[in-house]
């Protein structure tokens, strides 16, 4: 027998804070009925869109970024400022908009919120920027690509990313692969323990990605294998009212990585030509990775692209294992699921609710479910999305995405 429990009024973290009527702060629909029903949502940054890849690359990719997100379970809300109002959550019409932006676009950390939401400007949130609206939204994970760091010869321009204090204050999981290997990497692992920020690489092994390459040649304090062992650590973060961040740090994939040696030399190249040409403090970043980019013809992009996706993918699966281990209380697995566990759902009837083209799904141990569902008009897709989650009793919730369309 299936038992179809409808969620609750239940406000979630981002309606029961002072932002909740503020006009300038916006929320898209499907975030905002994430957050009203504490569901599963991911934030996603908008600098990589307004000033880390050319168009139409900026908007392809993160409509995918969205996708991956949703795939997983979870609500993409993808951050910008929008003619002064900070909108979390953008529509497919504004991310083609904010694609299209050049310099009608100020790149936004904290230090900018108010002179471009005052003076009603546009703004890409960066890193640091984009914590800063996810904190008041109550979003718990974040994807981007790679965050800021210490940039080399930071010990004496004393150049270091705004991401990085903002991490040691903020406390959200963010998801990338490792710091951007422009910058210091040493230092910038330094610089996060300073902070207090948890740093664990997504992973079998330590190995602390460098970005564009697999591996930087230094180790994170800890790893995680699976998502589930991540969302244990968010959790607990919480629980213990610790304000700093975390980082999990997800290798590129193994085919879109870059050669090590290769990109040390292209990015030394683009080192100099900045210092040639006066580049500094924000402009430096764009401007190495545009650089950087003509320099590889191009696979740095794809590689930029790939890792974001799969930070992205990532994300949604934390979020979702989060989502999970609330609400069983903690009182779930801790873990990834053994052999014989797999095995044994594998043996296992499948339950196929609705929807004509399925995305995902999972098999059902028991006779009796819960079965929790929301619809939503996605952009993305411009068809009715349905998520729906099959929890078994005083288990491990599974879940798939249903997508139908006319």
């Amino acid at each position: 027998m299936l038992r179809v429990v409808r969620h609750g009024s239940k406000i979630g973290r981002a309606f029961s804070s002072r932002y909740r009527n503020d006009s300038r702060i916006v929320f898209g629909e499907s975030v905002r009925h994430a957050l009203e029903h504490n569901l599963p949502v991911v934030a996603l940054e908008s600098t990589i869109i307004t000033h880390g890849m050319p168009f139409p690359h900026n908007v392809e990719c993160a409509v995918e970024c969205e996708r991956k997100v949703l795939q997983a379970g979870a609500t993409p809300a993808t951050i910008a400022i929008l003619n002064g109002r900070i909108t979390i959550g953008l529509n497919n019409n504004e991310l083609e908009h904010i694609g299209k932006l050049k310099s009608d676009v100020i790149k936004t950390s904290r230090r900018d919120f108010a002179h471009v939401v005052g003076n009603k400007l546009n703004g890409g949130t960066t890193v640091s920027g984009t914590l800063v609206a996810a904190q008041m939204a109550g979003i718990r994970v974040f994807a981007t690509g790679g965050i800021g760091g210490v940039h080399r010869n930071g010990e004496n321009t004393l150049d270091i990313s705004a991401d990085l204090q903002e991490m040691g204050r903020t406390p959200i999981a963010v998801v990338s692969s490792g710091v951007k290997s422009i910058l210091d990497i040493p230092r910038t692992l330094e610089y996060l323990e300073t902070q207090g920020v948890y740093v664990a690489t997504f992973g079998e092994t330590n190995n602390f990605p460098a970005f564009y390459t697999r591996e930087s040649g230094h180790k994170s304090p800890y790893h995680v294998s699976c998502a589930r062992e991540a969302a244990v650590v968010i959790k607990a973060n919480g629980d213990l009212g610790l304000q700093s961040g975390m980082l999990f740090a997800v290798p590129v994939p193994e085919e879109f990585a870059m050669d090590a040696e290769v990109m040390e030399h292209v990015v030394n190249e683009a080192l100099a030509l900045a210092e040639k040409r006066g580049v500094h403090g924000k402009e430096i970043t764009p401007f190495l990775l545009s650089h950087v980019a003509k320099a590889t013809e191009g696979k740095s992009l794809q590689t930029n692209m790939s890792l974001v996706q799969k930070n992205a993918h990532v994300a949604g699966c934390i979020a979702m294992e989060l989502w999970c281990l609330e609400q069983d209380n903690g009182n779930g697995s801790t873990g990834a699921y053994d052999d014989q566990t797999k095995a044994q759902e594998c043996r296992s009837p499948i339950v196929v609710i609705g929807g004509s083209v399925l995305d995902r799904c999972v098999t059902v141990l028991d006779d009796e479910i819960t079965v929790s569902a929301k619809l939503i008009t996605e952009y993305i897709y411009n068809t009715p999305q349905i998520v729906t989650m099959l929890n078994r009793t005083n288990k491990k919730p599974n879940f798939f995405n249903l997508f139908g369309g006319k």
